[in-house]
């Protein structure tokens, strides 16, 4: 079945939901096996991670790094590339970001020191993901493949630099020294003191105006039709007189800047400091915002906030449900993705069949 019969809303609403909901429902009868009250369980961890004022500062908290690797993921796929690596280019943003603290932290003021950081985390993010859009552009290599293998030689990369070069003289903890207060972002607690003592900060406004630029850029700039049109038919839009090596060349340039940035959030906003794995699995948590959001501002925002309430609900719940551990919320973070990823055509025959019996 061809799901481009379904009509925008189907696709972009109703489908997403109905995934969303088979993966909840598997997860409901786990955590019927595991010995406690699916129903009990959601609204503990509805509001621990959303009805209340701190717990939902901190589920905003973690989708603002989501946000910014969901994007990098997301604007690849417009060009028909399925970027892989930003969780890498997220770890490469970071010591981009560490690079200029380390070097300026003392000297500079926050107001130059923060955008400074920021400037190196998406220039550092974008020089991880040039290599494999060149070689996806110009050697036909695919970029699936070269991205987790960017990954892996990211990750060993940070593991050589941190351990042989950052960690201050007497230490053990595998990590750079604290940064200078100047180069913490503001925390929205200034501004809301409900939030509490929340690491949330200027970081999710900053995803915020990055998902709106995405939007207009996307659907409303002449670059963003070409991105739709390569993703769509790189043949056609060869014809059309579309460049499609630079289309994708740039394409990886702003998907790797975008996964860098989600460095800011995590390491200026919370720890201060560079640490070994901070990225935690959040590049690969971008691939399933994505494909749940279906590449758009507003799928991509929901996915994210979703995500991070599983983080912090989850961490609550297990503290109150010890019957139910935290790992269980990677595995219903791997049922959405199970289900919005390979089975997201699951319900399209049923539904069109509903809307048009003819072609059902």
């Amino acid at each position: 079945m061809n799901t481009t019969d379904l009509p925008r809303w189907a696709t972009g609403f109703v489908l997403p939901v109905l995934n969303l909901l088979s993966a909840l429902l598997v997860a409901a009868l786990v955590i019927r096996l595991l010995g406690e009250s699916p129903l009990e369980s959601l609204a503990i961890l509805v509001n621990s991670a959303l009805l209340n004022p701190e717990g939902l500062a901190y589920t905003l908290f973690y989708a603002s790094t989501f946000i910014f690797t969901g994007l990098s993921v997301s604007i690849a796929m417009k060009a028909g590339l399925f970027n892989i690596g930003s969780e890498g280019q997220l770890y490469i943003g970071g010591l981009g970001l560490t690079v200029v603290m380390l070097t300026f932290d003392h000297a500079l003021p926050a107001w130059l020191l923060i955008p400074a950081a920021m400037a190196a985390s998406a220039l550092f993010g974008a020089a991880w993901a040039w290599l494999p859009g060149y070689l996806q552009a110009r050697r036909g290599s695919h970029v699936v493949v070269t991205t987790i293998m960017f990954n892996f030689i990211a990750a060993s990369l940070m593991n050589f630099i941190i351990v042989k070069y950052l960690i201050p003289e007497g230490q053990q903890n595998p990590a750079s020294r604290v940064f200078a207060d100047a180069g913490a972002m503001p925390r929205l607690q200034a501004w809301f003191p409900a939030l509490g003592d929340t690491p949330l900060n200027l970081s999710f406004v900053l995803a915020l105006a990055a998902l709106a630029l995405y939007g207009l850029a996307m659907w409303r700039s002449a670059w963003g039709y070409e991105v739709r049109a390569t993703g769509l038919n790189p043949h056609a839009a060869h014809y059309a007189g579309i460049s499609i090596g630079r289309t994708i060349i740039v394409t990886m340039l702003i998907s790797g800047a975008l996964a860098g940035l989600g460095a800011v959030n995590s390491i200026m906003g919370s720890t201060h400091y560079l640490s070994l794995n901070f990225p935690a699995g959040a590049g690969f948590v971008g691939i399933a915002i994505a494909l749940m959001g279906r590449q758009h501002p507003v799928g991509i925002f929901l996915s994210s906030v979703l995500f991070g309430a599983l983080i912090q609900g989850g961490f609550d719940l297990s503290l109150e449900k010890p019957n139910i551990p935290q790992e269980t919320f990677i595995f219903i973070q791997g049922l959405i993705i199970l289900f919005c990823g390979a089975l997201e055509n699951l319900y399209a025959p049923a539904i069109l069949k509903l809307i048009n019996p003819r072609k059902g």
